[in-house]
């Protein structure tokens, strides 16, 4: 007799774990292996904590390898991500496109304390269609110890010949110590994104006025021999494949005397947990040459949604509580001020304890300040970015450069070749897609 009630009471189980079940919504986020994402994953089981109906997929990738992913994905419409990390050179092409779900503000999350280069480089008509997680700009970050040793000092704006001078002083390959350790790796948004920034400053553009490829001029011959030279002279074995994460491993073993890139750097390399150099480390803003104009980047790897996912609350959910003030309070608790996702807030620069812990406070907000994406050039041009040019044609472009650029530094290929190889994919890019 009392069996059917037992099944009965069985069924009612099994209905509502099945009910459960189909209420947790999974999101599939596509994120860069930064450092700072990594610890993103570490802390988003707390918001799956305060929201139990929402279950986070990561999908890591290398940058390069992320970049094509989304861009793929969102371009074919393949719907395999809820939620995708990226940039201020994708955010406005696609917003504008309508391929990425506009970000809406609110009392809890306060746009309006994101600092102002944040959120206008992640906007389209004043409409946000990605938050920051991070935001940087670059800079010189250099060994201190090494510098005064070889009787020599960096002001706060060098000049990229005294740079090389300090290169070649410090050089010390025989103890493990190179003068410079600069990105080699092909990329747009890798060797060709800081090859671009010492390229302006060198009065390279990329355009002239009329969208006309640029790269077959002194500027840039002059721009791209430096940094070949900086190099093959002074820089560590194997630099054509080396980006950021191979570096940063490098400059916290104490092998690079010098590292122009990513101002987030700053906060791996002052850290004693992760940096056997912590104590020795000093900043300036980027080298600069016959201009000051575009020599340091400005970037946010931020977190966009794409219009056709079917969770968008959920997502925005998400993407709104790992960019709020209350993270970065939530990671400063766990891991210390010093460690703190940067570059978004402008609260976060006005946090006694965050200027205290973190030595490079200051040079990092001056460098994300100081960049200006609307006037970037020495020379005219009709483009918005600085180590970038803002339309959907520059990652062919960027890309086929970066092969060209790291040809040179691998000894494979000439830079006048290099160059002339880079202007005619470029001019192709742009004939094709109908600037002339």
């Amino acid at each position: 007799m009392f069996k059917p009630v037992a099944m009965v009471a069985g069924c009612a189980l099994t209905a509502s774990l099945a009910f459960n079940a189909a209420a947790v919504t999974e999101l599939t986020i596509a994120t860069v292996n930064n450092g700072h994402m990594i610890e993103m994953q570490k802390f988003s089981k707390e918001f799956e904590k305060e929201n139990p109906d929402i279950k986070l997929n990561w999908v890591t990738l290398e940058e390069g390898v992320l970049r094509q992913r989304v861009t793929t994905d969102i371009t074919t419409k393949g719907g395999q991500f809820d939620i995708m990390t990226i940039g201020m050179y994708e955010t406005p092409i696609w917003g504008k496109r309508g391929w990425l779900k506009e970000i809406s503000d609110d009392a809890n999350y306060d746009a309006d304390d994101l600092l102002p280069a944040m959120r206008a480089g992640l906007s389209v008509d004043d409409k946000m269609y990605a938050v920051p997680f991070y935001g940087e700009s670059s800079m010189l970050m250099y060994r201190k110890d090494l510098v005064e040793k070889a009787g020599m000092t960096i002001e706060d704006h060098p000049t990229w010949g005294h740079v090389r001078d300090v290169a070649e002083a410090i050089h010390d390959p025989d103890n493990g110590v190179y003068g410079i350790c600069l990105r080699g790796k092909p990329g747009w948004g890798d060797n060709t994104a800081f090859i671009t920034t010492m390229a302006n400053s060198f009065g390279a553009r990329w355009f002239d006025e009329n969208w006309k490829p640029q790269l077959n001029t002194p500027a840039w011959e002059h721009a791209v021999s430096f940094y070949a030279d900086l190099l093959a002279n002074f820089g560590p074995p194997g630099s054509s494949s080396n980006s950021f994460n191979e570096i940063l491993a490098l400059f916290n073993e104490g092998k690079c005397g010098m590292w122009i890139d990513a101002t987030i750097a700053a906060s791996f390399i002052s850290n004693p947990e992760q940096s056997k150099v912590a104590d020795k480390v000093a900043f300036a803003q980027a080298p600069v040459s016959v201009t000051k104009r575009g020599a340091n980047w400005l970037w946010a790897w931020a977190l966009g949604i794409p219009a056709g996912t079917q969770k968008a609350a959920e997502a925005e959910r998400f993407v709104k509580w790992a960019t709020s003030k209350e993270y970065i309070k939530l990671v400063a608790k766990n891991n210390g001020w010093a460690n703190v996702p940067t570059g978004t807030r402008i609260s976060t620069y006005e946090t006694p304890e965050f200027l205290e812990a973190a030595v490079f406070a200051n040079a990092e907000l001056t460098a994300i300040s100081s960049a200006n994406p609307d006037n970037s050039t020495l020379l005219p041009s009709p483009y918005i970015g600085v180590q970038f040019a803002a339309i959907p044609e520059f990652q062919a472009i960027g890309i086929a450069a970066g092969q060209q650029f790291s040809a040179v530094v691998a000894g494979k290929q000439s830079v006048k070749k290099a160059l002339e190889s880079a202007n005619k994919s470029a001019d192709r890019e742009m004939r094709k897609a109908g600037y002339y």
